[in-house]
């Protein structure tokens, strides 16, 4: 289990490896919109990993793919639907507000 951190909130989880980014933020009680079911076609769970990118799942083509389409995005930019928990301590910071 690793500690995930969500802002701006500050709210701390304990996640389990291998559970995406957006079920342990909607587990919290955060509001996260994603209206494409988890499979990176919306884009509206993008967020910002301000801490622990290396232990997340890596980018996988459909992923990539829909963070080039959408403005603002950073080397800091995941789809929340698309990145898995690792092993280590990860901090997200929800971009949208809901």
């Amino acid at each position: 289990m690793a500690t995930l951190t969500i802002l701006p909130s500050g709210q701390t989880r304990e996640v389990a490896a291998g559970t995406s980014l957006l079920s342990a933020i909607l587990a919290a009680g955060e509001k996260l919109v994603s209206k494409c079911g988890g499979e990176a076609k919306c884009g509206e769970c993008h967020v910002a990993i301000n801490e622990g990118r290396k232990s997340l799942s890596k980018i996988q083509r459909a992923e990539n793919e829909k963070l080039d389409t959408i403005v603002g995005v950073s080397s800091k930019s995941r789809l929340a639907c698309q990145a898995l928990m690792g092993e280590e301590n990860v901090t997200v910071e929800i971009l949208s507000f809901v």
